[in-house]
């Protein structure tokens, strides 16, 4: 495949942080994230504010050198026994504790934070299955967690966070060794998001939020999230495919082929409200588009499941507690036009040539 040469150049489009951000893939963040404490400056680091933020994140790492997801770990501290801690790739665990520590490590010179940083770095590094993709935590035992995971965004941050490593000055800390493992995990899970698109009657579409780590096909994950094609994590995926410096002709290819099928199943005319309590779609022809969370392979047409795991082709039809409580419909694809328009200016002309 062109010797993967899309990623032998991984792109620097960082933040005056040197951290790189899609809006689509941050999670909701508590009081006391990341997103917090990015932008001080190194003196905050080695404050006693910054020191006892430190110390909280160094205090909720798992043995394996993972974070739990949906915590607080930097506005306190966890008080039990390590071996209670549970951690994940999932919900943006783990990541941004990382860059935490990374950047408290380069300001402070702790050797806590760096042996914790490496830790971690090495842990998202085994993590890494033979075929390119990452479960939702690791070790991934034999549930649904162990399929590889683009829901919510967690292979994408997983990449974005190790392609900061191998490229950026910030990381300079970490070792060559271990930067160049990162290069590598970046590239094999290039080469993953590619077999992993899913192919309709010859066409390429888009990605299921969940592919077998094994065989690439895609995977369920809870009982009403079904196979299907994914209307929401595959704009992350579309997004870091379109922020590969000198993208190869399978990368323009699957990125063209994506946007194309998120233009034709886009929702016109509808919109969602809430009406005595329950989420109900109803007609409004000035409303902007909309895209399912999920689509039927074959058919694209939005699918629909409550904890039953049936199939339904109306939200109305499953019960209340999962029309309310999971986001069945976006708008995730609005902006996707315009980012392919910039990024065929930039680079297809170039990648079709090659």
């Amino acid at each position: 495949m062109d010797g993967m040469r899309h990623t032998t150049r991984l792109g620097m489009r960082l933040t005056a942080a040197g951290v790189f951000v899609w809006v689509c893939l941050l999670p909701v963040l508590a009081a006391g994230s990341w997103r917090d404490y990015r932008d001080k400056p190194d003196e905050w680091y080695r404050s006693e504010e910054g020191k006892r933020i430190a110390e909280n994140v160094l205090s909720w790492q798992s043995p394996q050198g993972s974070w739990p997801k949906n915590t607080s770990t930097m506005s306190h501290a966890f008080s039990g026994s390590p071996n209670e801690l549970r951690g994940t790739f999932d919900n943006g665990a783990t990541v941004d504790e990382l860059r935490f520590l990374g950047r408290a490590f380069r300001a402070t010179g702790d050797l806590r934070c760096g042996r914790a940083f490496l830790k971690g770095l090495d842990h998202i590094l085994g993590a890494q299955y033979p075929t390119g993709g990452w479960p939702q935590y690791h070790p991934p035992g034999r549930g649904y967690p162990r399929h590889i995971t683009f829901n919510d965004g967690t292979m994408i941050r997983l990449m974005i966070f190790l392609r900061e490593v191998a490229t950026s000055s910030d990381c300079g800390f970490v070792d060559a060794t271990r930067r160049e493992a990162a290069l590598g995990a970046v590239e094999r899970g290039v080469e993953c998001i590619l077999k992993c698109q899913v192919v309709v009657e010859g066409k390429r579409a888009v990605w299921c939020a969940q592919h077998d780590e094994v065989d690439y096909r895609p995977r369920p994950a809870r009982t009403y999230e079904l196979v299907s094609l994914s209307g929401a994590e595959s704009v992350g995926i579309l997004r870091f495919l379109m922020s590969l410096d000198d993208p190869s002709r399978e990368v323009a290819e699957a990125i063209t082929a994506a946007v194309a099928w998120f233009e034709s199943v886009k929702l016109i005319g509808i919109r969602l409200t809430t009406v005595d309590g329950n989420r109900v779609v109803v007609e409004d022809p000035d409303a902007p588009p909309l895209w399912a969370r999920f689509y039927e392979i074959g058919t694209n047409r939005p699918i629909f499941s409550g904890r039953d795991g049936v199939k339904k082709y109306s939200m109305a039809e499953i019960e209340a507690e999962r029309r309310s409580g999971y986001a069945w419909y976006g708008r995730w694809g609005q902006s996707l036009a315009s980012d392919y328009a910039d990024w065929r200016t930039k680079w297809l002309t170039q990648a079709v040539r090659d």
